[in-house]
């Protein structure tokens, strides 16, 4: 497999470009774009979380003991003394990071069900799940972010297949196959397992129609092919060559470039419209303001 070095690189390179088209097309804030981009980084190291001594593994369950210490935190404040708070806020973060790391680990087994796509499906819709109702994202946000980690995992997976590369660089394994595969069919019982989690999390999940009208808006594909490559100049320095049209007049097309208006061309290359246009991503509901709705 890929080393953590190797997978976090191409994991960011990933999110990067498929930050700059979401960033482009001008569908979802920009402060959205930032943890949907990071979901994407986390999606392309995500696999190893079942490699005990990997610093994905350790990385996440320390994520995760912090963030439920202070979920457990906020939501017992008022309600227990300073000292109490405390113990609470610290046995949660010890129990996560230590204490389902060690149960985990007993169970989890190293190219197993996490290097499969049923797991990749699994925490794209947990991923969802996260946006929606714990950091109150729209329903087409939410599955951005779960779309992203999903690219990202797979990334993960594919890298595994390319080369192998044991996790401390020491020796190369002879792995094919292991990582991207539908199921753990070896460890039946962690696929069914995983397989009923993605069942229950989809009945939970938000509602993806959002998402996929925004994938499917033809304005928004239109507008990235317009955007693709520059219209006037690169960086505003090099101009980019016109064709000329058959029949046209040399002299007329050189008098056309010269006039002021020509000349005058701002750069749109990557330039966000004047006017916002309607976000698919984006409720309804939320977006509205008194103005809109008279």
């Amino acid at each position: 497999m890929a080393n953590f070095t190797t997978h976090i690189a191409i994991g960011t390179v990933v999110s990067g470009a498929l930050a700059t088209l979401t960033l482009a097309a001008n569908v979802i804030p920009h402060e959205a774009l930032v943890a949907v981009t990071l979901a994407g980084v986390l999606g392309s190291v995500l696999p190893d979380i079942d490699l005990k001594d990997s610093r994905p593994s350790r990385a996440m369950f320390a994520g995760l003991g912090i963030f439920f210490s202070f979920a457990v935190l906020f939501s017992c404040a008022g309600k227990y003394s300073i000292v109490e708070l405390w113990v609470l806020w610290l046995g949660t973060l010890l129990g996560v990071r230590y204490g389902l790391h060690a149960i985990f680990h007993r169970i989890a087994v190293h190219r197993g069900i996490w290097h499969s796509l049923l797991a990749t499906v699994f925490c794209a819709v947990a991923t969802a799940i996260v946006f929606k109702y714990i950091l109150g994202e729209a329903d087409g946000i939410a599955w951005l972010g779960g779309g992203f980690l999903a690219i990202g995992y797979i990334t993960h997976l594919v890298l595994d297949e390319i080369y192998s590369v044991d996790v401390m660089d020491t020796r190369l394994k002879a792995s094919f196959g292991t990582a991207l595969k539908l199921a753990d069919l070896h460890h039946w019982k962690h696929s069914v397992a995983m397989a009923a989690c993605t069942a229950g999390l989809l009945a939970i999940a938000p509602p993806a129609g959002q998402f996929i009208d925004g994938l499917s808006s033809h304005s928004m594909w239109v507008g990235l092919n317009e955007k693709l490559l520059p219209h006037d100049s690169w960086f505003g320095v090099i101009d980019v060559p016109r064709p000329i049209a058959l029949g046209a007049a040399p002299a007329a097309v050189s008098a056309q470039a010269a006039t002021p208006a020509a000349a005058a061309a701002p750069l749109v290359t990557g330039s966000i419209p004047a006017q916002r246009p309607v976000n698919p991503f984006k409720t309804i509901a939320t977006d509205q303001t008194p103005a809109d709705k008279k």
